[in-house]
């Protein structure tokens, strides 16, 4: 099948993943850590939302081969792997059931029957609709488009964005890590997502502080798909594919779908009119 001529050919996710294998090519650390939605907009089983989740994870995956062609190149393949330097995100939510709340309905739709099933295990997706990057603590950007071709083509909608800075708080300045209101802004985003605030987060470059957050996605991701319900400390999940160590993503294994309501997490290829998902 040929995806050449698809048409998305904004450039955010191919710059970031470039940006990483350049940094290991000149044996320097850099992170970067992406907050999606568990599901785009609409219905995850739909061909439209299925359309999304399937060149979704295909931008993945190409950002993930990115990275290890450049530690291939210099010989760090076997000491490190692509999620090491890229990890994706999801938000959500569970929580214990209300004793009090004895309400019960009756309604038997195929629709409604889904929802009662959320509402059983007590686990919800947060949907993720801000746009915004942090980048070295130092530089924040703001705005409404997506990343996606619909809002960066700059022919179909119309976004606004601002970006912002301390000129007293910048590497160039401190010759350091900057310490100011921006850097304040991400660590009171990570001890909401998180729930919780240790010293490698200061330093999100840092092999440590990657690994630390992927470990507490996974651990968050593992509770929220559990079949016993407990309360989730944090609200930040590791978004649910398997990537190996060659930047190859698949479903994991028995986590094919969405919990409670379906629809396949890599997506699928439906013949649907393009301009829809792209």
């Amino acid at each position: 099948m040929n995806f050449v001529l698809i048409g998305a050919n904004n450039l955010i996710p191919i710059e970031i993943a470039l940006k990483i294998a350049n940094k290991i090519r000149a044996k320097e650390r850099f992170s970067a850590y992406i907050v999606i939605p568990m599901w785009p907009e609409g219905n995850p089983t739909g061909a439209p939302t299925q359309r999304i989740l399937f060149w979704q994870k295909k931008t993945m995956q190409m950002m993930y081969e990115t990275i290890y062609t450049a530690l291939k190149e210099v010989g760090l393949e076997n000491t490190y792997e692509p999620q090491d330097y890229l990890n994706f995100f999801c938000l959500g939510n569970r929580e214990v059931p209300d004793v009090n709340n004895s309400s019960r309905n009756t309604e038997t739709s195929p629709q409604f029957q889904l929802q009662a099933l959320a509402k059983k295990n007590r686990r919800f997706m947060i949907y993720v609709h801000s746009k915004g990057m942090i980048a070295d603590d130092e530089y924040v950007i703001l705005g409404s488009a997506n990343i996606n071709q619909r809002s960066l083509e700059g022919t179909r909608d119309t976004e606004i964005a601002m970006g912002a800075y301390q000129p007293q708080h910048t590497w160039a300045r401190r010759l350091s890590s900057p310490r100011g209101q921006i850097f304040g802004y991400r660590m009171s985003l990570w001890a909401e997502h998180i729930g919780t605030i240790e010293e490698c987060f200061s330093h999100p470059d840092s092999l440590e502080c990657m690994r630390r957050v992927r470990d507490i996605g996974q651990l968050n991701w593992t509770q929220y798909v559990a079949d016993e319900t407990t309360e989730l400390r944090g609200h930040l999940l590791k978004y649910p594919v398997d990537v190996d160590r060659k930047g190859k993503v698949k479903p994991i294994p028995g986590h094919e779908t969405f919990p409670d309501i379906g629809g396949n997490i890599c997506g699928s290829f439906f013949a649907i009119q393009e301009n829809l998902t792209i």
